[in-house]
């Protein structure tokens, strides 16, 4: 998966993007808030990013917070990485609109182990995101067959326009619904009685 780095710390960046390297990650690392910031608005943004608290040009809880106020970043999952380790700023960092909180120094464990959670949120986001897209083009499709079909009571052919269609044509041009035939128990019965069948 694509995550952003963002630190001022050279030496901490660098270590970041060697393990999520190790971990099949592809970092894309900023070392100061405006950067990070043009990765965010960018046309393809990573759905995980690391920001640092402190750093120059914008800080870490400043950028979560535009991302939160941004409808298009709604499901990218930020984890605040921060020597500021009151219960405090836990809490302001959380309620800026980080997904996740670790403290400088940090185990790399815990990091996987929480970078592993963002992905998985992701995963689930953006399934949850195509199901949507599935519901509402089947919803499209439903509406597209409502309304009043004049059909006619003889040989269910459609108007439409200037054009007659059979049920089944129009049926097929507007869904995904397929047609298998067959006769109904009433109209084999007719028929014998009408044909001698």
């Amino acid at each position: 998966m694509r995550i952003l780095i963002a630190d001022d710390d050279a030496t901490l960046r660098h270590g970041l993007k060697v393990q999520l390297e190790r971990w099949g990650h592809e970092p894309l690392v900023c070392g100061d808030g405006t950067a990070a910031r043009a990765v965010l608005q960018s046309a393809d943004p990573p759905p995980l990013a690391i920001l640092d608290w402190t750093m120059p040009g914008a800080d870490g809880l400043t950028l979560c917070q535009e991302v939160r106020a941004n409808r298009d970043l709604d499901g990218t999952y930020i984890i605040l990485l921060t020597a500021h380790d009151t219960r405090d700023a836990i809490v302001t960092g959380l309620d800026g609109g980080a997904d996740d909180y670790i403290v400088k120094p940090f185990d790399w464990g815990v990091l996987r182990a929480r970078i592993n959670i963002g992905v998985r949120t992701v995963g689930l986001q953006q399934s949850l995101s195509q199901r949507v897209r599935e519901l509402q083009h089947a919803l499209d499709m439903v509406k597209k067959l409502s309304g009043l079909l004049p059909i006619c009571s003889y040989c269910k052919r459609i108007r439409k326009e200037d054009q007659y269609w059979q049920l089944e044509t129009y049926l097929s041009a507007h869904s995904e619904a397929e047609f298998s035939h067959g006769v109904c128990p009433d109209c084999l019965e007719r028929a014998r009685r009408e044909f001698g069948v």
